[in-house]
């Protein structure tokens, strides 16, 4: 239970996205482990060392007491060696000598207790306070047994030395500690850096493959570890993408335009079934039938549907793998108003708003397919109105052309989706509607091809699509 609970804890707590920030924190909590195990490790040894040379000098200094033969003045003189005081005390816990003035306030009453075990000569202990030294001492009794009697020779040595080295020691740790795991996190972090800096490159130049420049590789570094074999794994799995997207799109091209061809024929056909049977009865009575001019009509209404996707497929295919357009002067108020007039009484009115040129630079063609799309599109939707606007706008410097429609819209949801190949939305995007499901695709991609974007904003009524462009002088 409680290793669950430990478990969960961890799994609660921010974890760094990134490689380096992992790595990074990686070295500091080592850091960090390195110095509390060889913290620990040091005090102890400082600790010990010091105290050892506390006790032999302590001990020194009362073995020289201890061995004076004979009756000992009531006065000592100070010890040598950093000793601050000693004490000799009778059987009987009575003072018989000390150093300074008076014997008896070097701490009689707090030693007298204080004896070597039985057997033993010396004994050693830490005082927390004496009356000597008026902090934590080291104290070493030695047992005199003299002419004089048995007398206990008391040494005492203030662990002054031993108080600093350890407050010096973690004072040390507390401040240099956390500058070495930072240290020890930023060498990481630049170690880290360098070494995944041909995985960004191959991240970089990945980003930047798409379906129209699939001929671009990855940078093959040198070597032979595992970011080396990554880039290479990466380039031949770009070799077998480019060569499978290669044949699709030879396929497509190779498709439609064999289509073109019988579609054509059979559009031709139909139409001359059609005026056969709108002829004068006398000319050809068995075919006067209302049921023969209706299905006669469907099938050609169908063929003209078929041969605009044939040249779609083949429009979509010549996207795809030709090299940058043209850059022809362009403007595109002028564009949309030549739509406007090229639409002689379409079912709902085309309104312009364009009081300037907006120079541009394209393939002039292309960019009235891109718009007659846009128009296309608005006319099926639109319930009154179909509005065009063209202006540059100041704050991005950008040409941008707005056609809106006050039809039923494009849900948020599916504001990229309509520009995916053969893309419906349910009922305002059925067949019967029209459409080809290839014109918004076509007309984004002419726009990404002139440097240029085409997507859905939102608007109060209807669906608003927005193409931005590059200004550039004509």
């Amino acid at each position: 239970m409680a290793a669950d609970r430990l478990r969960a804890l961890l799994r609660s707590l921010p974890r760094p996205r990134s490689v380096r920030a992992r790595a990074a924190t990686a070295a500091a909590l080592v850091m960090a482990m390195v110095l509390a195990v060889g913290g620990a490790w040091l005090y102890v040894t400082l600790t010990d060392n010091l105290l050892d040379n506390t006790q032999d000098r302590t001990e020194l200094a009362a073995r020289k007491v201890a061995g004076t033969t004979g009756a000992l003045p009531r006065h000592l003189p100070q010890p040598a060696g950093g000793v601050d005081a000693v004490v000799v005390l009778g059987p009987q816990g009575q003072p018989l000598a000390g150093t300074g003035p008076d014997p008896a306030a070097g701490g009689a009453a707090e030693l007298a207790g204080f004896r070597p075990a039985p057997g033993k000569e010396t004994s050693s202990k830490v005082l927390p306070t004496t009356a000597a030294s008026g902090q934590r001492s080291l104290a070493v009794v030695v047992r005199d047994e003299s002419t004089q009697g048995t007398r206990y020779v008391y040494a005492l040595t203030a662990l002054a030395d031993l108080n600093d080295a350890t407050r010096a020691l973690g004072v040390t740790l507390l401040v240099g500690g956390p500058l070495l795991m930072a240290l020890a996190a930023v060498i990481a972090w630049a170690v880290t850096g360098l070494a995944l800096r041909p995985v960004e490159a191959i991240r970089a130049e990945l980003a930047s493959v798409t379906a129209s420049a699939l001929d671009r590789r990855v940078p093959d570094p040198k070597g032979k570890d595992e970011i080396t074999l990554l880039a290479r794994t990466v380039n031949r799995t770009l070799d077998r993408l480019e060569q499978a997207v290669s044949r699709q799109r030879q396929f497509t091209a190779d498709a439609s335009h064999e289509l073109r061809n019988p579609i054509a024929a059979l559009r031709t056909e139909l139409e001359v079934a059609l005026l056969a049977t709108q002829a004068p009865e006398s000319a050809a009575p068995e075919r006067q039938t209302p049921e023969s001019a209706g299905s006669v009509r469907k099938a050609l209404d169908a063929a003209v549907r078929l041969q605009r996707i044939a040249d779609d497929l083949l429009l979509l295919a010549r996207l795809d793998t030709q090299p940058a357009p043209a850059a022809d002067p362009a403007d595109l108020a002028l564009l949309c108003a030549e739509e406007i007039a090229r639409r002689r009484g379409p079912r709902v009115p085309l309104v312009l708003d364009a009081t300037a040129p907006v120079p541009v630079r394209g393939d002039a063609v292309q960019l009235e397919r891109l718009l007659a799309n846009l128009v296309d599109n608005a006319l099926r939707h639109a319930a009154g109105e179909v509005r065009l606007s063209a202006a540059v706008e100041p704050a991005t410097g950008q040409a941008v052309l707005r056609v809106a429609d006050d039809g039923p819209g494009i849900p948020p949801e599916a504001a990229e989706q309509v520009f995916e190949r053969f893309a419906r939305l349910h009922a305002a995007r059925h067949r019967r509607s029209g459409g080809t499901g290839l014109g918004l695709a076509i007309a984004r991609d002419i726009a990404r091809a002139h440097g240029g974007s085409l997507r859905v904003e939102p608007s109060a009524r209807g669906a608003l699509l927005v193409a931005c462009f590059p200004v550039r002088g004509v």
